[in-house]
């Protein structure tokens, strides 16, 4: 019984690790990208059920929606104010999509993609992308230009390094945790399958939620404020 606890404790990385699925030719399709598709799957099915039962008294799930938005409207006006509410359309689908990957694991079979590194690293790059875009289109070019030569001219590479470093630490951020806390539960249900999985489920749930909550909120910290 102990050798048997043993021996799975030292393949933990087994189960959290990505590994090679298939390949397609020279490409090769990792548990982390099945993982994906299947959790956008289940994003774009519930969608489609939900939207078709939108009512105009809303109830059930259509309420804890409009409950969503509104924490989604709150974690904007406290950084931007009102105006930045007009950032929800970005905002409100990246904190549902990370939210989802977070929580993969109550999919059966399914690891949360956000324990994978690529994962991370791709939501970062795309996100700061997308964020240096929307100060493009807030300010302008020579905008942009004056917004990297803030406060003076001098700072100009100090900024562009800045800007560099955010889609890493966003990305080494919600991986760090995402990886730490899935070990944890890992070896948790390893040790007691009996007595774990209820706290640890509710673990996994606040933590995957606090994770989604900080990378979307740095995100609107990144954000222009305005159009000046």
């Amino acid at each position: 019984m102990v050798g048997d606890k043993t021996q799975a404790l030292a393949n933990v990385m087994d189960h959290i690790v990505r590994r090679v699925v298939w390949r397609i030719g020279p490409v090769e399709i990792t548990s982390t990208v099945v993982n994906t598709w299947i959790i956008v799957a289940v994003l774009f099915i519930g969608a489609f059920w939900i939207r078709r039962r939108l009512e105009e008294k809303p109830r059930g799930i259509q309420t804890l929606l409009e409950i969503l938005v509104e924490f989604l409207h709150s974690m904007i006006d406290g950084v931007m104010g009102r105006e930045g509410r007009r950032y929800l359309p970005f905002v409100g689908p990246l904190f549902v999509f990370i939210l989802a990957l977070n929580l993969g694991w109550v999919i059966p079979g399914v690891m949360p993609p956000t324990t994978d590194l690529m994962t991370t690293a791709a939501l970062g790059l795309t996100t700061v992308a997308l964020v240096q875009l929307a100060i493009v289109r807030a300010k302008g070019v020579i905008g942009y230009l004056r917004h990297l030569a803030q406060p003076t001219v001098v700072m100009i590479p100090m900024n562009i390094i800045e800007e560099l470093v955010k889609p890493f630490s966003l990305a080494i951020r919600l991986f760090g945790n995402m990886f730490g806390e899935e070990m944890v539960v890992t070896i948790l249900f390893l040790l007691v399958p009996v007595l774990a999985p209820t706290p640890v489920m509710v673990l996994g749930i606040l933590m995957g939620s606090i994770q989604a909550y900080i990378f979307t909120l740095l995100t609107i910290t990144y954000l222009p404020a305005g159009d000046q």
